[in-house]
């Protein structure tokens, strides 16, 4: 079989978008479980008589368990030593299975544990979907990955997106929803993927002083730094806009269906990142990241002052915050891509990811606790200094010679 030096060549690299269009299915599929719960959380708060730590855990469980999930896969080297298709299909199904247990009703304790193994088996469906689209891609890479997060980001949407169309709607269809589409998504991954004309190659065995050499690679941890910084705001925003909205309408500016308003903000990101895949790949991965996090810290610090309308602006300003707030997001993957040893290139993305989404547990929890003592209006403030010091970070790695291994790395 022929290839082009782009993946664009004769035989099976000319079905790369095919492959990109299949993978983005079943990661909108498979991550409709992160918020499933949160989409119906003032129903659980009232059922199952939640105080305000039970339920920020409800969605903190799942970033704990990514955490976890993505750390031991990285030390394990798991993406680089298993056929990553079929660790993304078994993943979805013990990511569906963990959702659905929470329609037995089990409890605060027994769901937040269940909500832990969904984002175990996710950190097994997300780095390596990313590890798995960069095989296909060498060119426009950049596009291929915002697509990716794209899916990421209506996947984490579509449970706010069912319950908006029918607020009315028993809580366990939400969840039995999002259960039900990750199962279906695990043959998409195991069956329909497979590696492209550009693998990686295969970590030999588990060495964790070459896995956490990346410690030591200095561009790697400056993109490292970037995400970090994003990752701070954007799981906050996601995981509590719903709540913030509401407070805003009980104070007296009416918002309408905050279910279907929370949707638009988070699924306002899937446009972002296609937008920021595009950027990426004609101007750089460092510019586009450093404007990103310019424009969603900006809208970080002006969210609060639209608190009291007209509803015009906190509607457009909010989507104009969801539209950028993770619009840079498949850059630090991108980067890590290019940046990482080849051999290590998915255990390179499990730690980024996992420090990552360890930085969101503290703002998801924080979030509700400063809104106690200030009230929800200013709350988003705590997330502003993320976004700054993250363009700072991708700014000075445009700086180093090693950043000419990127897509425009140094123009």
């Amino acid at each position: 079989m022929s290839t082009g030096s782009d993946g664009t060549g004769g035989g099976m690299s000319g079905n790369r978008w095919s492959f990109l269009a299949v993978t983005c299915a079943a990661l909108v599929l498979s991550l409709s479980t992160w918020f499933s719960a949160t989409a119906v959380m003032p129903e659980l708060i009232l059922r199952w008589g939640l105080g305000a730590s039970e339920a920020a855990w409800l969605t903190n469980g799942v970033q704990a368990g990514f955490v976890a999930g993505a750390l031991i896969s990285s030390a394990l080297a798991l993406p680089d030593r298993l056929h990553p298709n079929r660790l993304m299909g078994a993943a979805a199904t013990v990511a569906g299975l963990a959702t659905l247990l929470l329609l037995l009703e089990p409890g605060p304790a027994a769901a937040i544990a269940a909500r832990m193994l969904t984002g175990a088996a996710l950190a097994c469906v997300y780095p390596p979907a990313i590890r798995l689209m960069a095989t296909w891609f060498r060119q426009g890479r950049g596009l291929a990955l915002g697509c990716l997060i794209g899916a990421l980001t209506l996947g984490s949407a579509l449970p706010h997106l069912v319950r908006g169309l029918g607020e009315a709607l028993d809580w366990r269809l939400v969840i039995g929803a999002a259960g039900l589409f990750s199962l279906l998504a695990a043959p998409i991954f195991g069956l329909a993927l497979r590696e492209g004309p550009h693998p990686f190659g295969r970590a030999a065995a588990i060495d964790l002083r070459q896995t956490f050499g990346v410690l030591r690679n200095r561009p790697v941890m400056a993109a490292n730094l970037g995400y970090f910084g994003h990752m701070w705001e954007l799981y906050a925003v996601w995981g509590w806009f719903l709540a913030w909205a509401r407070a805003a309408s009980e104070a007296g500016l009416g918002l309408g269906n905050l279910s279907l308003l929370t949707f638009a903000v988070v699924a306002a990101g899937a446009p972002g990142c296609v937008l920021g895949g595009i950027l990426s790949d004609r101007i750089g991965r460092c510019r586009t990241t450093a404007l990103a996090m310019a424009i969603s810290g900006s809208c970080a610090l002006a969210v609060g002052l639209a608190w009291s309308g007209p509803v015009w602006l906190l509607v457009g300003l909010a989507l104009l915050w969801g539209l950028a707030i993770v619009a840079d997001s498949a850059q630090f993957s991108a980067a890590v891509t290019e940046l990482s040893p080849p051999h290590l290139v998915g255990s390179a993305l499990a730690f980024q990811m996992g420090v990552g989404f360890a930085l969101t547990i503290v703002t998801i929890w924080a979030v509700p606790l400063l809104a106690e003592a200030i009230g929800w209006r200013w709350v988003f403030l705590l997330l502003v200094p993320g976004p700054f010091l993250g363009a700072w970070a991708m700014l000075a790695l445009r700086r180093m010679p090693e950043a000419e291994r990127m897509a425009h790395g140094r123009r």
